[in-house]
């Protein structure tokens, strides 16, 4: 099932898309959760808003072999693996919607884009064990963790580099139906792909992270964790249109002006 958020008659809502209809949803994550109603609306011309309703955005840095040597972090002979997930955050402002632009901030001159698969969480989480780990996950997305890389390697934390305004696209919806271990991510830059990976490569698997993850933080409804990206990353021109596709769910377009 597709889970997709609108703005319909000037306000937020859910809904579920089926065969060009979406079925509005009463309710919201953080508010007590989604229900039934009556009425639809077409999906063309729908505007999309970005699949969740975070309190926070949990990352994953560094979560597959393959990137970390790309960025140097590799000790010697190549080994420097991750004991443990390495989690940083952005900042619910750090949201922005499927297809709307981004502007290349003025304050970096080397600006990159990671593609990632993202799970958004249906329900309180805390202490979550390995076989209820993804029951705790409403549904997965793409999204586009954007980086002022130059920034990253000079402050003593990322909050600039990661969490600066729009520095979090997400979308276009939410699969509510899938087996998150073993997908394709592609990442592509004016059509011309730049990150080619799938999920089964990555060092924790998202039942490790929200296991972990969950031992520190409660994950709320409507919370994002993003799973870290494959090798490939790189910077961005203005001008660039940027997507990120994950097997089983759609493209995630992103304008850079």
């Amino acid at each position: 099932m597709q889970l997709i958020r609108i703005n319909h008659a000037g306000a937020p809502r859910w809904g579920r898309l089926e065969e060009g209809t979406v079925h509005l949803l009463s309710g919201t994550l953080r508010g007590g959760g989604l229900s039934d109603s009556e009425d639809t609306v077409p999906f063309d011309p729908a505007v999309l808003l970005p699949p969740a309703e975070p309190s926070k955005i949990v990352c994953v840095g560094r979560n597959y072999a393959d990137h970390i040597r790309e960025m140097g972090h590799a000790g010697p002979g190549g080994s420097g693996l991750p004991a443990e997930p390495g989690i940083f955050l952005k900042g619910p402002n750090a949201l922005a919607e499927p297809g709307g632009a981004v502007e290349y901030p003025e304050w970096t001159e080397n600006f990159h884009f990671e593609g990632e698969l993202a799970l958004v969480i249906g329900q309180r989480a805390k202490n979550l064990k390995a076989n209820e780990a993804l029951g705790a996950v409403l549904g997965y997305t793409c999204a586009l963790d954007l980086t002022a890389r130059d920034r990253q390697k000079e402050d003593l934390q990322w909050f600039r580099a990661k969490s600066a305004d729009r520095f979090c696209p997400l979308g276009p919806w939410l699969e509510t139906q899938l087996d998150p271990t073993d997908l394709h991510i592609q990442t592509r830059i004016n059509g011309e792909v730049r990150q080619d990976g799938r999920t089964s490569h990555m060092i924790f698997d998202p039942v490790q992270v929200l296991v972990y993850v969950s031992r520190y933080v409660t994950l709320e409804p409507g919370d994002i964790v993003l799973t870290g990206t494959p090798e490939g990353v790189g910077p961005l021109r203005r001008g660039d249109t940027v997507e990120v596709e994950v097997e089983g769910i759609g493209v995630l377009t992103t304008p850079i002006v």
